[in-house]
């Protein structure tokens, strides 16, 4: 995959394709999942048609993809722009909750998963959705805390 399709992705131009970062520590065999999307330092990115990424993201979590957003539409918290981490909203201020989960004691703030779609301007519903295609963002964090993000896309 190459930097362009990420970038066409987040400038709403992919709105048909999901977006799926997922972390060494979530998947068997990394490598094998790095011929189908961008491997990245920690984890592959993979920009994939809606139905099938859905699936591929559900077979690689064990959670449905839309459970999942739901899941995580609970609780704010920040995206990374570039879809590969973010600040969990479980640690802000409470290192403590986090260094004490097994799964995340070298990482205070580790993103396992995000899970992103983009839908298109539609100015009839108003607020964000009128002033462009937005980007919705789910992501979970080592500690099992789901969240979510929004943002027009091309802003950030």
């Amino acid at each position: 995959m190459t930097e362009s399709k990420r970038e066409a992705f987040l400038a709403g131009e992919r709105l048909d394709d999901v977006a799926i970062y997922l972390a060494d520590s979530v998947v068997d065999d990394p490598a094998t999942l790095a011929e189908y999307g961008e491997r990245l330092e920690d984890g592959v990115l993979l920009i994939v048609p809606g139905e099938s990424g859905r699936n591929a993201f559900s077979k690689a979590t064990g959670k449905d993809a839309m459970a999942f957003a739901k899941e995580a539409m609970g609780e704010e918290g920040e995206i990374d722009a570039d879809l590969t981490g973010g600040s969990c909203p479980a640690c802000e201020g409470d290192e403590g909750q986090h260094a004490s989960d097994e799964r995340a004691e070298s990482e205070s703030n580790e993103i396992r998963v995000v899970f992103a779609f983009a839908e298109e301007r539609n100015e009839e519903v108003g607020g964000i959705y009128a002033q462009g295609d937005v980007i919705h963002a789910y992501a979970q964090c080592v500690c099992g805390t789901a969240f979510s993000q929004r943002w027009v896309a091309g802003e950030r």
